[in-house]
């Protein structure tokens, strides 16, 4: 009877005794895990399907022919320079990220608050490339279920699908984007309000980092599936 109540006293009080505990994660950095993992199967669904329509098609637009442009300097001539200059500025936006992790470990809250900063303008950046894009895009003839008639060799089904799953998917990719930005100004502005030094833990800003991680790591994907194949 003793050890059952002695037993019961471990429980109510939380003990652990044997040895390190299974799950050494915080709640929250574990949960985000999760969220991500479920984010990670809705991106690969939809280039799974992308994959497999563009390898059961005999003719396909090819991406150096259309992605050709920089929005506002050249109709032409320089494929996939615009594309480029987007990934750079997404990757950059990362690495200030990181920067901005590891401050928050030292608790130096000046050092969070640049590198959040730098991290929400990298994020707008690519935003307006993005719909800089969709713009010239629109305007070229390129829209859901159309392609522009000077795209040769390129069935009617072939285009429609190209057409409605590009927008489609670079539009989610743009939607986390777009939420990441609006997390990282919230993140910026409790930053501002001291409440992660009143916390005495920067966490939250890892937990964040991690989400705009995964964005920008499907963005790689993104871009070799829609860009480079």
């Amino acid at each position: 009877m003793s050890t059952t109540v002695s037993q019961l006293d471990e429980i109510k009080t939380g003990a652990w005794d044997g040895g390190k505990s299974p799950v050494d994660v915080e709640y929250g950095k574990l949960m985000m895990w999760f969220f991500l993992l479920s984010d990670a199967f809705t991106f690969s669904s939809l280039l799974i399907y992308y994959g497999a329509q563009r390898f059961s098609k005999l003719s396909w637009p090819d991406p150096d022919e259309i992605f050709q442009s920089i929005p506002g300097v050249a109709d032409h001539g320089y494929p996939l320079v615009f594309v480029g200059i987007m990934t750079f500025i997404l990757i950059m936006s990362s690495v200030t990220m990181v920067l901005a992790v590891e401050a928050g470990h030292r608790g130096s809250k000046k050092e969070v608050v640049n590198w959040m900063i730098l991290t929400i303008i990298g994020g707008l950046m690519f935003l307006s490339c993005q719909a800089a894009e969709w713009t010239h895009l629109y305007h070229e003839g390129f829209w859901f279920a159309s392609i522009p008639d000077t795209i040769k060799g390129v069935d009617a089904v072939g285009a429609t699908q190209f057409a409605n799953l590009f927008f489609t998917i670079t539009g989610f990719h743009g939607f986390h984007v777009f939420s990441g930005v609006i997390i990282n100004v919230i993140i910026l502005l409790m930053t501002l309000g001291n409440v992660f030094q009143k916390r005495g833990t920067y966490m939250m800003v890892e937990k964040v980092g991690l989400y705009w991680h995964f964005v920008d790591l499907v963005w790689v994907f993104v871009f070799t599936f829609f860009y480079l194949v």
